[in-house]
């Protein structure tokens, strides 16, 4: 017979374990960040090494130059994005000089018709300087770390792709045979909604760079390319990133063109284009693989964020659609799958309840 708990006792529970694993993934991030990366990007290889190996290429053989395809792809974009970026460089101290300019103009202006006098506005600065200097310090922290996870990627990826046979059969064993179905329904539908997910993302990606890009060389902006690529990449945090992929191309052509008529068209298009990209691109190309509601969606990108920084707004949604997914495979957590979901019912089960015994339903 099994022991019913009060609620208290039971929420108690489950808070203090979500407590255990929220610190445990918080002090083992620098491990399980790269492990979590490595997983997604060997599942999308795993198609192409089936396909090799299904072409009589050795085992071995076939995920190294799985790895080698995705090294390419990747290398490849960096190497642009890059090349873009020492263009902009050269030009920086130009850049810095007008801007030092501008920002002399605007204090003027400033102590001329508010009479905020300049030397206040300088010790304003200094503050604001000083408040910066932690966050700078994490966004050089944050890149160190980017490339220590770019040298950890490629090798658990291999070792992922090369012991994939394993770990199945260790996931498959830790479960009762009647299980087998219900294991392996799971590990392909986890499979190929990551899949979706990523191929989606990249596509997404793709067509907001080149919407970006091309209004910014309509509109004459200088390094269109390397920033509308640079704001395809911030697109993909919500909110914050599309804020920042704005006021980048703002700053700019504020520095390097008279008059403001540039920047409110730049406004203009990329409020146009972040509208057609949250209402048809994420809702059909990347939100239709991973369908999980915007309420959920919003929270747990900004959890992710507040746990891992960057890569755990990234990591958020296939980790919770990875969870919906089992969620919806065991019955008594269906209840939160449905909660992850995107479907609405028309009703509630409070009304339809109620009037099932005939109580009066209040207006709700």
């Amino acid at each position: 017979m099994t022991a019913k708990y009060p609620f208290y006792y039971k929420s108690t529970i489950i808070l203090l374990g979500l407590v255990l694993i929220v610190y445990i993934l918080g002090h083992l991030g620098a491990v399980l960040i790269p492990l979590s990366f490595a997983a997604m990007v060997a599942i999308l290889l795993n198609p192409l090494c089936n396909w090799l190996q299904n072409k009589k290429v050795p085992h071995m053989t076939a995920i190294i130059l799985s790895i080698l395809v995705a090294v390419f792809v990747f290398g490849g974009i960096g190497y642009f994005f890059f090349s873009q970026m020492s263009s902009f460089t050269s030009e920086l101290p130009l850049l810095k000089q007008r801007l030092a300019d501008l920002f002399g103009r605007l204090q003027t202006e400033l102590d001329a018709r508010f009479g905020i006098d300049i030397e206040k506005q300088n010790q304003w600065f200094d503050e604001a300087q000083d408040k910066l200097k932690p966050i700078a310090g994490s966004a050089i922290g944050g890149i160190a770390g980017s490339l220590y996870m770019l040298l950890l990627l490629p090798v658990y990826c291999f070792l992922i792709l090369y012991y994939k046979t394993l770990l199945l059969n260790f996931m498959y064993e830790v479960f009762a045979k009647d299980k087998t179905k219900e294991v392996a329904i799971v590990l392909t539908q986890t499979k190929m909604a990551i899949q979706s997910y990523m191929f989606g993302l990249l596509l997404e990606g793709l067509i907001v760079a080149i919407l970006n890009t091309s209004a910014l060389l309509l509109l004459n902006v200088h390094y269109a390319i390397l920033i509308g690529v640079m704001g395809a990449i911030l697109n993909v945090l919500p909110y914050i990133g599309g804020l920042i992929a704005i006021a980048i191309p703002v700053l700019i052509a504020t520095i390097t063109k008279d008059g403001f008529q540039t920047q409110i068209w730049i406004i203009l298009l990329y409020l146009l284009i972040q509208f057609i990209d949250n209402h048809f691109l994420i809702p059909y190309i990347v939100s239709s693989k991973v369908k999980i509601n915007a309420l959920i969606s919003i929270v747990i990108v900004l959890m992710g964020g507040a746990l891992w920084g960057i890569s755990g707004m990234f990591l958020s949604i296939p980790f919770i659609g990875l969870l919906k997914i089992v969620f919806d495979r065991i019955p008594e957590l269906k209840p939160w799958g449905k909660l992850l979901g995107d479907e609405i019912p028309t009703k509630h089960l409070g009304q339809t309840r109620r009037a099932a015994i005939g109580a009066k339903i209040p207006e709700e």
